[in-house]
């Protein structure tokens, strides 16, 4: 079951509590798991006109948040939108909690004031809160009580302290608001994708634009006019277009070297300054580029193998893009490349409470000092969520036949190292799943000459009429048969004429 939170207040002028609260619900990992947050102003237009069509949002809702501060908002015949949110919200008999900005109240409208004295009349107490980071420690308890005791949903011990870990952990960079940047100046392809994810949830609405997809999860807030998004820093990092022209230490630097150390003149350089999922695709390309790819015959097929797992590569580059620290804007992630090992190292120790020794040992719980970011690429399905991310990556170079990879902090940043097989390529252990052209619904198709035939090509490079007229002693028209129909199926190609005709493996299928 999941249960829609109807977020109440004056929305220009608690815009980024609203936000705050909205991203709290989409990273907690509880919270996230039973609550969707509902703000008005991200649900879609009514079919028909309405007269007060917030009220028309809270129906479905099961509990509702109103924070208040010094504005009561335009009067929307009596009294205000806000102020009719509270009363509808008590006709329903809604679960309700109230948030009070600021500590002193004579400062407040008599509207206000007056909204507030009815709050305490029907019974409600306030938690009172600075700012948006005060506000979400308080929200998070307020939250996990409301649905321990409204709808015995409770949360255990361990994801009480992993929600107040996360909190604690979590940089403000990724919330700032970019105050020039539109929530539709962002990659469209990317946040269509996160958009149709989310609306996945049954309990979400379907977005009909950018800015109130990345709004429902604290990527973005309202800005002056109608319909106008501005993108927070994380959104930036994950949806903008080429984020490190405005963040330098977004950018991803690769080099490959021939050497196990450092030297002058890298065979390879790359600056990667891209949406955090498209930079993620380029740097692993980079590594593709710059590694030994070895061949390896396995039935009928000459598979491509690749000297570091692809699943170790990207557990290690996901994490150094979701968990550095980016309020270090002097420092950027380093992948260096060497003859023996690769290395991953991104700015920022591992945050409270985790340790060098929990990491090693695995089973911990997980904590970002990005969630957003975090939690936006395990929606993009980039990386999971669970706190398993090393032991996945020791399972990976475990089994393609390589050293366990190696964690370690030194000189303000955290490195990953991928010890490789440093030129001894029968240590890599062929895939489980590992195929080529030559299926088996095609292998069954080919017969005992034309299946040897496959396997002496891709042992030797090329076969010629003569040596399977020989290797089989069969006649030449029963070669040229044979031949002739490994042409047709694409996995031969016929290279010269006459004597010096030759056939090799199809490029398209190597």
């Amino acid at each position: 079951m999941t249960l829609r939170i109807f977020i109440s207040s004056v929305q220009k002028e608690l815009e980024l509590e609203r936000a705050a609260v909205a991203a709290l619900i989409g990273t907690d990992p509880f919270l996230l798991q039973h609550c969707v947050p509902v703000l008005f102003e991200k649900e879609p237009p009514p079919p028909r006109p309405a007269k007060q069509p917030y009220l028309d949002a809270l129906s479905g809702c099961a509990v509702y948040v109103l924070m208040i501060a010094n504005e009561y908002g335009q009067p929307d015949g009596e009294i205000s939108a806000t102020h009719h949110e509270y009363r509808r919200a008590q006709q329903l008999k809604l679960p309700t909690v109230v948030f009070l900005k600021g500590a002193k109240d004579d400062t407040r409208s008599p509207e206000v004031r007056a909204l507030i004295a009815e709050t305490k009349k029907d019974g409600y107490t306030y938690k009172r809160f600075h700012d948006r980071e005060d506000l979400r420690p308080l929200m998070l308890a307020a939250l996990q009580r409301m649905l321990a005791d409204e709808f015995r949903i409770r949360a255990t011990a361990a994801e009480v302290n992993e929600g107040e870990q996360l909190i604690e952990a979590a940089s403000t960079f990724e919330s700032t608001v970019l105050a020039d940047v539109s929530a539709e100046g962002l990659d469209a392809e990317l946040v269509n994708d996160f958009s149709r994810r989310i609306s996945g949830n049954t309990a979400e609405r379907i977005f009909p634009a950018a800015g109130p997809a990345l709004h429902a999860r604290g990527l973005a807030v309202r800005g002056a006019k109608p319909d106008e998004f501005q993108a927070t820093a994380a959104a930036y990092l994950l949806f903008g277009p080429q984020p490190a022209n405005r963040f330098p230490q977004c950018e991803l630097l690769a080099d490959a070297y021939d050497d196990v150390r450092l030297t002058s003149q890298p065979k390879g350089q790359a600056g990667i300054n891209a949406p955090l999922p498209r930079a993620l695709e380029q740097a692993l390309k980079f590594v593709d580029d710059h590694t030994f790819h070895p061949r390896r015959v396995v039935g009928l097929n000459n598979v491509r193998l690749d000297e570091y797992p692809t699943a170790a590569l990207r557990e290690a580059l996901v994490n150094a893009v979701a968990h550095r620290s980016y309020d270090d804007r002097s420092r950027k992630i380093f992948v260096r490349l060497f003859r023996d090992r690769i290395e991953v190292a991104s700015p920022g120790y591992a945050p409270k409470p985790l340790t060098l020794a929990k990491l090693r040992r695995g089973g911990y719980r997980p904590c970002s000092r990005n969630p957003l970011i975090a939690q936006t690429l395990a929606t993009l399905v980039v990386m999971e969520q669970r706190g398993s991310g090393f032991a996945r990556m020791r399972d990976a170079m475990l089994n393609h036949g390589l050293e366990e990879p190696k964690i370690d902090q030194q000189d303000g940043f955290f490195v990953v190292t991928l010890p490789g097989p440093a030129g001894k390529y029968d240590r890599i252990r062929t895939p489980a799943n590992a195929g080529g052209p030559i299926t088996p619904a095609i292998e069954a198709q080919l017969n005992e000459r034309q299946k040897k035939i496959m396997i002496e090509v891709q042992k030797t490079g090329a076969v010629t009429s003569g040596w399977c007229r020989k290797a089989f002693a069969v006649t030449y028209n029963t070669t040229y048969l044979d031949l002739s129909d490994l042409v047709n199926r694409k996995l031969l190609v016929q290279l010269g004429k006459g004597r010096g005709t030759r056939y090799t493996l199809n490029p398209g299928n190597e």
